[in-house]
């Protein structure tokens, strides 16, 4: 951003001064007698903290992650861009940029208050009201020159000589006495809070005073060392300013009536010694230097949006990223400050602007307050700065942030937020390729899921889960030529349970089928997740079906509980793995696994059709969970327009039983259909159940289905024949009765 010759100049010390002189600035002279004499010095006092419950834990922040890397120019947007990604640090560097320059003219206009005197004069004299505009376009005209010819070096020389007037100018308030003081007997137990409905209206006329804190970290490529100028700088300042805001209300309470305070602006100019020159003195130095801060940090954020190509044209960005040789100023983006600065004097009245900026400040504070507590919680390893803040302040300032500005003014921070997206989306549209935060985001959701892992599997053995619900897993060699066992997988796991899916690559691990399979998986994962895929998708290598099963039964649970069901898929029309899922049945149970078979046909699955539950006298092990199943898929959006039917197949002599069974379960609301979506058929020995299925369920969506263990033994490829005729099929088997809750 800067000549090389020229970068990195500066020290701790206009950080600070830069800081504390917008800190201290036209609110401290304007408006806090305004707000002692409207809610007292308790009310007044609390808005300095509350303010700073926002500023102190942003000033650690600032300080932590100023600390962690190398910062560069453009301070809070370097941050925040370095962190968030491009396209969402542009989008808050760009409202940043226009609160800083809009911020100038906000200083240049208060500034104009100093000469009050001269406009009471005129007034008096001539009987003509003179516009403020008389003073504050040259004084926004000599700043711009100034900044314009002589750059940073200038303004913090200026820095120097302002503040030093401010300090002089506080002495002296300090120093005044008044007969209202000597009489009044002020002190901290007689101190009144009153007027408490006034509380946010006040507050947001004051709360522009803390918007100075972060000021200084937009010199940051001026810095020599920035990781310890800024930390230094930002907290010392915030510090300093806590204590002379308490020392000013204290004094303005103690010196003046309510009265006094509230209908005299400049209330410190009748208290100070030699009030009437020093403190119009000491607002024109505070404002000033605010103004001289703002002129000096605005260029140099917008520079630094146009050196990361933030703007859509590269002609703009060229433009804007120029630098003035040899002293490196960002003379471009000056220009570009200083006309924004000079339309809004001329306007000569910011106060509804002022709301705004204050908004898009607070957006500022509480993002980088959320950047350092997702980083406390992510624990990325290349997150490790020198100076550490806690994550319970970071936290506190975010949600602060965002409270406080709905409780300053609910239609400006909706706007707030409006513009913020309007500017992202404008932004993203232009920028597809850069990624968003995604980094710091996966660092949080990966602790989150450690943690949550660990406790689970830590207090597992204590808990005695009485309701079952799915942890399936799935494994196929043929991702890529059917998607049934995914769809079911995704139905299964959407709302009620989850889903891990292993593509099955047959050969040796070796470095070249490693490649393949991350190639497969993000095939697979490109495809699938344009389908709403919610299911955990991965790939296997193993040297055969079996090898593959042994390993995918020991896979831990990736939701923190065990995996508790196993899918396998053929293909009704090509059976050819058929025979391996049979022979490898029995390795699968000997987990404690439930197993379901997925018989997958090439005719559509009709999801308006519905699900049929086919339940037999011989498998009622397996009635509940075939019950279960049927209604966590039933969950999916797929089957949101469709509904369950169960046949029930009796003996004649276990019909009763059965009835009251499920009357009982639809009576207690524990099976949500309806007594007409069950038949009960008695089974006639001479039609097998194969029959009944292929003529009740010939035009069913999918059908389910149980089976026991001693049949697929015994009749083997024998048992899933038969069904030529019907769609998608599922044959489940329950290792262990489940309960319907």
């Amino acid at each position: 951003m800067n000549g090389e010759n020229s970068k990195n100049r500066f020290g701790t010390a206009p950080v600070f001064f830069t800081a504390i002189s917008t800190i201290l600035g036209a609110i401290l002279f304007l408006r806090f007698g305004f707000a002692v004499g409207t809610i007292g010095f308790w009310g007044t006092l609390l808005i300095i903290i509350l303010g700073h419950a926002v500023t102190i834990p942003t000033a650690l922040a600032i300080s932590e992650l100023a600390t962690n890397k190398r910062v560069e120019g453009g301070g809070e947007y370097f941050i925040i861009s370095r962190s968030f990604g491009l396209n969402i640090g542009a989008t808050i560097g760009i409202a940043l940029f226009f609160s800083q320059a809009i911020s100038v003219a906000f200083y240049v206009i208060a500034f104009t208050e100093s000469f009050e005197f001269f406009f009471n004069w005129i007034e008096k004299k001539y009987h003509f009201v003179l516009y403020r505009q008389a003073v504050s376009i040259p004084v926004m005209l000599l700043l711009a020159g100034l900044i314009l010819k002589k750059g940073a070096n200038l303004g913090v020389k200026a820095l120097y000589f302002v503040v030093g007037i401010l300090a002089v100018s506080l002495i002296m308030f300090f120093a005044g006495r008044t007969s209202h003081g000597m009489e009044s007997g002020f002190n901290l137990m007689n101190a009144q809070f009153r007027n408490a409905d006034q509380f946010f209206i006040i507050f947001a006329i004051v709360f522009p005073a803390f918007t100075g804190m972060t000021a200084g970290v937009g010199l940051s490529g001026d810095l020599k060392n920035p990781s310890k100028s800024i930390p230094l700088g930002t907290i010392t300042a915030t510090l300093s300013g806590i204590i002379i805001y308490f020392f000013v209300i204290y004094k303005l309470a103690l010196s003046a009536s309510p009265e006094d305070l509230v209908n005299h602006q400049l209330i410190m100019s009748r208290i100070a010694v030699g009030g009437s020159v020093i403190i119009p003195l000491g607002l024109a130095a505070s404002t000033i230097s605010s103004a001289i801060g703002s002129v000096m940090v605005a260029p140099r954020t917008l520079q630094a949006l146009a050196m990361d190509r933030s703007f859509p044209s590269p002609y703009i960005n060229r433009w804007l990223s120029r630098s003035k040789q040899p002293s490196g100023e960002p003379f471009n983006a000056s220009i570009v400050t200083c006309l924004i600065a000079f339309i809004f004097v001329s306007l000569g009245n910011v106060n509804a602007v002022a709301s705004i900026i204050s908004m898009f400040f607070m957006v500022t504070y509480g993002t980088l307050c959320l950047i350092s507590f997702l980083n406390h919680f992510g624990s990325s390893p290349s997150y490790r700065p020198f100076f550490k803040s806690k994550w319970y302040l970071s936290l506190i300032g975010f949600l602060f942030s965002v409270w406080i500005m709905f409780k300053i003014s609910t239609p400006y921070a909706i706007l707030a937020f409006v513009l913020i997206i309007a500017i992202y989306l404008y932004i993203e549209y232009y920028h597809r390729d850069r990624i968003g935060f995604e980094s710091i985001f996966a660092n949080t959701i990966f602790q989150l899921n450690r943690n949550l892992q660990v406790y689970l599997q830590t207090k597992s053995n204590n808990v005695n889960y009485s309701e079952w619900r799915p942890s399936a897993i799935c494994i196929s060699a043929d991702s890529f030529y059917r998607d049934t066992a995914l769809r079911l997988l995704n139905w299964i796991s959407y709302k009620y349970g989850f889903g891990t899916y292993l593509h099955f690559i047959e050969d040796y691990y070796s470095k070249s089928t490693h490649k393949k399979a991350k190639e497969e998986l993000a095939r697979l994962i490109a495809n699938l997740g344009k389908q709403g895929n919610q299911v955990y998708i991965d790939t296997l290598i193993s040297p055969s079906f079996t090898s593959a099963i042994a390993q995918t039964i020991q896979i831990p649970g990736i939701a923190g509980m065990e995996n508790n069901l196993m899918i396998f898929e053929y293909d009704k029309d090509n059976p050819e793995n058929l025979p391996d899922i049979i022979k490898n049945f029995s390795l699968v149970t000997s987990g404690s696994f439930d197993v379901c078979i997925l018989a997958s046909s090439r005719k559509m699955i009709n999801h308006n059709n519905g699900i049929h539950v086919w339940i037999k006298s011989t498998d009622q092990a397996n009635a509940n969970l075939l019950i279960l199943l049927s209604f966590i898929m039933l969950g999916h959006p797929d089957w949101k327009n469709s509904d369950i039917k169960i046949f029930e197949l009796c003996k004649v002599d276990e019909i009763k039983t059965v009835r009251e069974k499920l009357h009982d379960l639809i009576i207690s609301g524990r099976l949500p259909i309806t007594v007409k979506k069950i038949e009960f058929i008695i089974q006639d020995p001479d039609v097998s159940p194969k029959t009944l299925i292929t003529q009740r369920s010939a035009n069913a969506g999918i059908i389910l289905t149980g089976f026991r263990e001693e049949t697929i033994n015994h009749d083997k490829e024998a048992m899933f024949e038969g069904y030529d005729d019907l769609g998608t099929m599922v044959f489940v088997f329950a290792h262990s009765s489940k309960e319907i809750e």
